[in-house]
């Protein structure tokens, strides 16, 4: 049988009745003829309060045992839903990360993996087993538990279909798949019915947190379909793929924001060559992650540099910088952390003129002010201030008309879309 992997988020198995739905869902499957595999998250918001319990005991938790911690959420959760299926008899197994072969780099709170090992897994299926995997998590090189950071059971899903071989992999949320912008701050933004690999990294580096970015990644490097879908409804979602030449290219595929991000400003840089690698290589040696960055004209010899970074991150950095500035000399450095970040999105832009004019133009006319300005072949993003940023992204999704089918992909008459139809309910 065709091996399919559903993943499941935290709302989705938030309570045992949920629980009992979800199993009711891969039985389905299971009875549609699939080999089914279940990657689960941690329970409603279990995570988080496991998180918060730590800082109450200390406010820097060492990483190790935080990630120890951390993992009992989706355990908890595998286990729940292996008992619901055995119980409803159909025979299935419960594996935590390392026993299904997740084999992970070394860094606590945010570990890549770097291999699958799925051989216990694919024994548990030719045994005739529904196999149930915990998100988040893998052991490591060095043999200790780890986890993927935020959103890492997508990765977790993704990963396992690649090495599976699964058909595909089904990515079940509380939305209904990808849109134009997120419905709940733009009530008219519209479902999309596939989008590209490329568009889905850019929207998901850009903010839209229905997946996220390195299981994207993933699922490019290895051509994995991924179907997101509602856990809540029977409807077709969102196939991420591969770029069909049958279908007709939309110019914007979506709006994103992102607001968890700060803007530091270094002022006073000495204008030199080598200054830029000696600020950004002493950030990168304590993992800080830095996104846009925007150095001013000189005058005097000396320049201005802004660049964003992860507020999570914001403790490293400040550990760093006045080691970073005594080495190239600024004069002082500063965080804004009231700063979003939003983002323009669409694999037509490559080829039509005006797109970024009419952007800046949306945002001039509900009078939000950029502060700094990033570009890629098929994404435009502005830094502007958190205040604005509800504004902005309706204005933005108003101006290219996203609520509208014109915008959308549409298949030619007559031609079949390479995207396969959804599998079970």
């Amino acid at each position: 049988m065709a091996v399919i992997v559903q993943k499941y988020g935290g709302t989705s198995v938030g309570t045992t009745g949920r629980i009992r739905a979800v199993a009711d869902r891969v039985v389905a499957a299971r009875q549609g003829g699939h080999d089914v595999v279940v990657v689960v998250s941690a329970m409603g918001d279990s995570t988080d309060d496991l998180l918060a319990m730590a800082h109450e005991v200390t406010p820097a938790p060492n990483p190790r045992e935080l990630d120890m911690l951390l993992t009992a959420g989706e355990r908890i959760a595998m286990s729940l839903l292996a008992i619901a299926l055995n119980a409803a008899g159909y025979p299935a197994a419960s594996y935590t990360g390392s026993q299904a072969g997740i084999i992970t780099d070394t860094s606590h709170g945010r570990a890549r993996i770097i291999d699958i090992r799925p051989g216990r897994i694919e024994e548990a299926l030719g045994r005739g087993n529904i196999v149930i995997v915990a998100g988040f998590q893998g052991v490591s090189t060095a043999y200790d538990v780890t986890t993927l950071g935020r959103g890492g059971s997508d990765t977790t899903a993704v990963a396992l279909a690649a090495a599976l071989g699964a058909e595909h992999c089904e990515i079940y949320t509380d939305v209904l798949g990808v849109y134009t912008a997120d419905p709940r701050s733009v009530p008219d933004a519209r479902k999309l019915h596939a989008v590209s690999y490329e568009e889905m990294l850019e929207l998901a580096a850009s903010g839209a947190k229905v997946l996220q970015s390195r299981s994207v990644e993933y699922a490019r490097r290895y051509g994995v379909k991924v179907h997101v879908r509602s856990s809540f409804s029977d409807e077709p979602g969102t196939w991420i793929t591969e770029e069909d030449v049958r279908m007709e290219q939309a110019m914007i595929s979506g709006v994103a924001v992102d607001t968890s991000e700060a803007k530091i400003t270094i002022e006073d840089v000495p204008d030199r060559p080598g200054v830029a690698a000696a600020i950004f290589g002493g950030l990168a040696a304590e993992a800080v992650n830095v996104d846009m960055i925007v150095q001013n004209v000189s005058h005097g010899g000396v320049t201005d540099i802004s660049f964003t970074a992860p507020r999570d991150d914001l403790p490293r950095l400040r550990a760093a910088m006045d080691a970073v500035l005594s080495e190239v000399g600024g004069v002082r450095w500063s965080v804004d952390d009231e700063v979003a970040k939003v983002s323009l999105v669409g694999a037509g832009m490559k080829t039509r003129p005006g797109v970024a004019a009419d952007m800046f133009g949306a945002l001039a006319e509900e009078g939000v002010n950029i502060e700094m300005i990033s570009t890629s072949s098929i994404r435009i993003s502005c830094v502007i201030s958190s205040a604005d940023a509800d504004r902005a992204v309706k204005a933005i999704h108003a101006k290219f008309g996203l609520n509208t089918e014109a915008e959308g992909r549409t298949v030619h008459t007559g031609e079949v879309p390479a995207i396969p139809p959804p599998e079970g309910p």
